[in-house]
């Protein structure tokens, strides 16, 4: 079964080859990692360039400049749908997401359609958060599933594996949305379309290294994102 791992970047020099190394220690063989690079100015694509000299199983991809989650995403599916991967697992690259854990996602992938590595399915397993992060994120996953009805703990989570026939399903090219609204879309996507599903659970640990990509913007179109759901899925859209 070909699997790779998708993980996008943006400043992420002090973190990405550390995590890299760390996926390899796991013994997940086979397993290729792509890096979708939104241009990264502290040369987080060269430092990828040089550990391909002795990977030939990792693979880059460098955008023209900061698109955005969501597209390095789709951006990195249809990379890995067109090269014949079967289980396609997407990560943080700030070590928020514990590189281990993608052994589990990997396993519970064969018997699901897509897995979730969820913070809340097991009460909050979250570190390092302070409380108004903590319930602003744990607030946005109730508010979705009230306004869609859409029956996951953790939403907006951010580690996850999908089966390609999944992505291949959900028409991906029509998804504009960024950061939690991305998460919260393909989701919901999914589940509509009637694909199993099952939520991990999993340790979010908040980054130690860089900085957070997380923005009022980011925020408000999570929170008008799951209306809009709502209406298509009543007017049968998507």
């Amino acid at each position: 079964m070909k699997r790779i791992v998708i993980i996008p970047t943006y400043n992420e020099k002090a973190n990405v080859g550390n995590l890299i190394t760390d996926i390899r220690s796991l013994g997940l063989n086979p397993l290729d990692i792509l890096i979708v690079d939104d241009n990264s100015p502290d040369g987080t694509a060269d430092l990828i360039r040089s550990m391909q000299k002795k990977d030939e199983s990792l693979h880059l991809i460098v955008r023209e400049g900061k698109l955005g989650l969501g597209t390095a995403y789709i951006k990195g599916f249809h990379y890995a749908l067109d090269h014949g991967f079967e289980h396609i697992a997407q990560m943080d690259a700030d070590y928020s997401h514990d590189p281990k854990d993608l052994i589990k996602l990997f396993d519970a992938v064969q018997k699901f359609d897509w897995v979730i590595g969820s913070r809340y399915v097991s009460g909050i397993n979250v570190v390092n958060w302070p409380l108004n992060r903590l319930i602003l994120s744990y607030g946005a996953n109730w508010y979705t599933r009230l306004i869609t009805g859409l029956p996951i703990k953790d939403g907006t989570a951010g580690f996850k594996c999908w089966k390609a026939k999944v992505l291949r399903d959900i028409d991906m090219d029509t998804i504009k949305s960024q950061g939690y609204s991305f998460q919260i879309e393909m989701n919901f996507r999914a589940w509509k379309k009637g694909y199993t599903f099952h939520e991990e659970p999993i340790v979010f640990i908040d980054r130690t290294v860089g900085q957070s990509k997380m923005s009022k913007k980011i925020i408000r179109e999570a929170v008008l994102m799951v209306w809009k759901l709502k209406i298509n899925s009543m007017l049968k859209r998507h």
